[in-house]
């Protein structure tokens, strides 16, 4: 069984990841950091280094666009892993036409098993209008399922809005 397991949700621009690395820091525990984020252009990659500089030094990072079970593995209960974001490693899975039913099965699977305390961000889709395109609406509904089931599974799960945490499961931090 895993250790522990915080579901971080926001949407965007909320405040939701420097809320989660600030949690993870707080552990005291050896610092893991998960990209799943992908380089396509120099916007992201200028978002990337934003990420890094805020986050500081003390993390280890490992780049998992795709699969995150090997590395989940790895981890001992003396670390703590901040998985960021759970919308780019769908948005990912989803533009590779990957089947999104077995990777979210299979990363569900894994937290299950993980040895480590993990906290997991992603953005909350559903307060939007319906899209206006095949290919955002299938996004937005595979969101939405993978969202319901990491809070389903999660220990704790904690809605950020401007920067302000509400925990809306598990004990108050």
């Amino acid at each position: 069984m895993h250790a522990d397991l915080t579901f971080v949700l926001g949407g965007a621009a909320s405040g939701k990841s420097r809320f989660a690395e600030q949690l993870v820091v707080s552990t005291g525990k050896r610092r893991v950091y998960l990209a799943t984020s992908q380089v396509f252009d120099d916007e992201m990659r200028l978002k990337i280094r934003q990420h890094i500089a805020q986050r500081g030094s003390g993390w280890t990072t490992i780049e998992a666009p795709f699969d995150l079970s090997p590395e989940l593995a790895k981890l001992t209960s003396e670390q703590v892993c901040l998985i960021d974001c759970a919308t780019m490693w769908l948005t990912n899975h989803l533009l590779a036409e990957n089947d999104l039913e077995d990777a979210r099965a299979v990363l569900l699977a894994t937290l299950k098993t993980c040895a480590a305390q993990i906290v997991i961000v992603s953005n909350e889709v559903g307060h939007g209008i319906v899209p206006d395109n095949a290919l955002s609406r299938q996004f937005r509904e595979a969101q939405g399922r993978l969202n319901i089931a990491l809070a389903a599974q999660a220990d704790r799960v904690v809605q950020v809005t401007a920067g302000l945490p509400s925990v809306l499961k598990g004990h108050p931090l």
